[in-house]
């Protein structure tokens, strides 16, 4: 299996230039932990559920701030011809739930976003599941 058998195709994402609050009502709506930035054709951050908490409303911040500010900005991704397998141990080794996806590394569009979950629903047998398992334990 592939990421491309797995992943949510057509991925949400708003440019750099909105708001946190912006960023916040549009993870509300549409029941989103994370928002890719996008800034001249290129995603150059993510803003997480997290961010938000510990960045914004722990330190007191003005929401009215650009998003971009706040935005985690090692975007981590896979390509969507990876192997699931490598997937879960990547996502292991980061400490995270969730990858951007791209095309491939030639064009590298976005394409998709790849989670624990997302493999988890998809899980055919008990040796994949296993992994999933380890990885979310790995995480916590």
């Amino acid at each position: 299996m592939r990421v491309r058998d797995v992943m949510t195709r057509k991925p949400f994402y708003l440019d750099a230039d909105v708001t946190i609050q912006e960023v916040s009502q549009v993870m509300r709506d549409n029941d989103l932990g994370f928002v890719p930035l996008n800034k001249g054709n290129r995603i150059i951050g993510v803003v997480t559920d997290r961010d938000i908490a510990l960045r914004i409303v722990a330190e007191g911040r003005n929401p009215h701030e650009k998003a971009q500010h706040i935005a985690t900005e090692r975007v981590l991704y896979t390509y969507e011809d990876t192997p699931i397998e490598d997937v879960i141990q990547n996502m292991a080794d980061q400490q995270v739930q969730r990858f951007l996806v791209l095309n491939n590394a030639k064009n590298e569009q976005l394409v998709g976003v790849v989670t624990l979950g997302d493999i988890a629903n998809h899980c055919k047998n008990a040796d994949m599941s296993k992994k999933v398992i380890n990885a979310v334990r790995h995480y916590q």
